[in-house]
């Protein structure tokens, strides 16, 4: 039956090439579990490599570290991951559950404004507020000319540069993370649940933290723990405030100090500490349960009027305007005093740029393609449960390791590769670190995991009948990937690929450590130039990235979450 089918389907093809395709899809999938298994080893390459030269480091090193650079170091960056992750979790939730559960003018937009910090990376923002803040900056300047003084000397705002200048600035970027996942949560919550609790005579507010906070605690969980790493990956923010942090003692000891086992040392503890923050988050909705909701009735906001609407406006708008429009509206106005008067943009800026969206592509196309070689190998085959689900796993585990860990990890094994394929090419120096080849993978490890969910969400939702329909025509597995899948996959693959060029532009910390000689990216310029103090120059290279970084802010806020009602502007 099979025989005639696949005759009649294709009676024009060569017998070796029919052979071909009833023998291949075996062989094929192999192939694809085989690529996926080295996309997989490669993420956890880096994981090897940073052990291995940790343990190249003697006791002495330990030594050192323990009672010179580990108790500061700790110290601080536990301080600031708690003062970050109460102040996104009380900013992200009050903002969440007031565009979820009340209705005012300018609600609509307010709903995704919410979103617009997640546009500006940290280390922007902390390049921007520290000529803002500066005591002869506008801010402080505008206080004493209200207050009437007339010096510094007389009034001036507490230093920006200390761990609670790092705690609110860092916390007003990364609350959209909180923010996110629990407007998600709250704008779907079956509203017979919030109704049952006031008829029982319960408070809004009481009903709130009783009902609705419980029920978001899972989404609250993933959230903070995302902005948790974040804060834990982050080097440029910390450096410019003057903390000194685990990743920040990771750079200084491999770049300044020229000690890289001791800053594999760091690096391993800063893993354990990933590690404890991804067990909290796991723990943290361990115990959700998911059911069907479609055919409840969500919460209806409740109509706001008078002096209570504006108050919610301007309470709502308060993250809006200092995580995203002071910042954004200093570095327009920085950019265009340097073009107005006079000053041309720089050549080596220019270059930057190029740079930037160079590397960026690249690493779009490897993240993309080794994202659909993994989701790909990993789907589903009718109702068996594929068992190479775990590679997906593993390939998505980059997204947790700070891009600092990352390089180190990487750099060993990277270099023992390039100077073996050297050797066997002929080739003087080291042909892949020169080329940027091993940035591109160190960012395409660091980002894989934004594009596979969204691909293996997409692989899942298609009906498997057309992958048996397109087999029983005589298609290879290739081919069915190529012919029926890639274009029903097309918008989460341009939204995968939207996410991983942004992240390529703005990341910092692989960039620094993993570039070739000379190359500078828009994010290594603004690094520099915040070092030196020339703010003007840095502010157009800073713009620059926000610009871009819009993008996935408004493809955010164009979606909906499912079951929710629409929220009109």
């Amino acid at each position: 039956m099979s025989g005639s089918v696949c005759a009649t389907a294709a009676p024009g093809i060569a017998p070796w090439r029919r052979w071909r395709r009833a023998a291949g899809p075996r062989a094929a999938g192999g192939l694809w579990r085989a690529a996926s298994l080295l996309i997989a080893l490669g993420v956890l390459a880096p994981l090897a490599g940073l052990a291995w030269v940790a343990s190249g480091g003697d006791l002495a090193h330990w030594a050192h570290l323990g009672r010179h650079v580990l108790p500061q170091a700790s110290l601080n960056t536990a301080a600031l991951l708690a003062g970050v992750g109460v102040m996104v979790l009380l900013l992200g939730t009050a903002c969440a559950w007031l565009v979820s559960a009340c209705d005012f003018p300018g609600r609509g937009i307010l709903s995704w404004a919410l979103l617009l910090p997640l546009a500006m990376p940290t280390y922007i923002v902390a390049f921007a507020y520290l000529d803002l803040l500066h005591p002869i900056g506008p801010i402080q300047g505008a206080i004493r000319w209200l207050l009437g003084y007339d010096s510094p000397r007389q009034f001036r705002l507490p230093d920006l540069r200390s761990l609670p200048g790092a705690i609110v600035l860092l916390g007003l970027v990364l609350y959209p993370y909180v923010y996110l996942t629990a407007r998600a949560m709250f704008m779907t919550q079956p509203a017979h649940l919030m109704e049952a609790a006031r008829t029982l005579g319960e408070s809004a507010t009481r009903a709130f933290f009783r009902v609705a906070l419980p029920l978001a605690r899972p989404a609250l969980a993933v959230g903070t723990g995302l902005a948790l790493l974040e804060t834990l990956g982050d080097i440029g923010a910390s450096e410019f405030l003057g903390i000194q942090t685990l990743t920040v003692a990771v750079y200084t000891t491999w770049v300044t100090r020229s000690d890289l086992a001791g800053a594999a040392q760091i690096a391993c503890s800063m893993l354990a500490i990933v590690v404890a923050l991804l067990w909290l988050e796991r723990r943290g909705r361990a115990r959700q349960r998911f059911g069907s909701a479609q055919r409840m009735r969500v919460m209806q906001p409740r109509r706001l009027s008078g002096s209570a609407a504006w108050l919610a406006l301007c309470a709502g708008g308060v993250p809006v305007l200092l995580g995203f429009v002071l910042p954004a509206l200093y570095l327009v106005a920085e950019s265009a005093k340097r073009l107005l008067s006079g000053g041309a943009v720089s050549p080596a800026l220019l270059a930057a740029l190029g740079n930037s969206l160079a590397l960026a592509g690249g690493v779009t196309a490897a993240t993309l393609a080794a994202a659909l070689v993994v989701a790909w190998a990993a789907r589903p085959v009718g109702a068996t449960p594929n068992p190479d689900r775990w590679q997906a796993r593993v390939a998505g585990l980059g997204y947790a390791v700070p891009g600092t860990v990352l390089a180190l990890g990487l750099l060993t094994p990277a270099l023992a590769f390039d100077a073996g394929l050297a050797q066997w090419l002929g080739l003087p120096g080291l042909p892949l670190m020169s080329a940027g080849v091993v940035l591109v993978v160190a960012c395409a490890i660091r980002f894989l995991a934004m594009p596979l969910g969204g691909i293996e969400a997409g692989l899942t939702r298609l009906p498997p009948a057309l992958e048996l329909a397109a087999r029983l025509l005589g298609e290879s597995p290739a081919g069915t990937l190529r012919r029926v899948h890639l274009p029903l996959l097309r918008p989460a693959l341009a939204a995968g690929a939207l996410l991983v060029f942004v992240d390529a532009m703005k990341e910092l910390p692989a960039t620094l450590l993993l570039r070739p000689p000379g190359f500078e990216t828009l994010s290594t310029w603004l690094y520099a130039e915040a070092a030196r103090g020339t703010y003007e120059e840095g502010a157009i290279a800073a713009l620059a990235i926000v610009l871009a970084g819009l993008a996935p802010v408004i493809l955010l806020a164009r979606q909906r979450p499912e079951g929710a009602p629409e929220v009109a502007p």
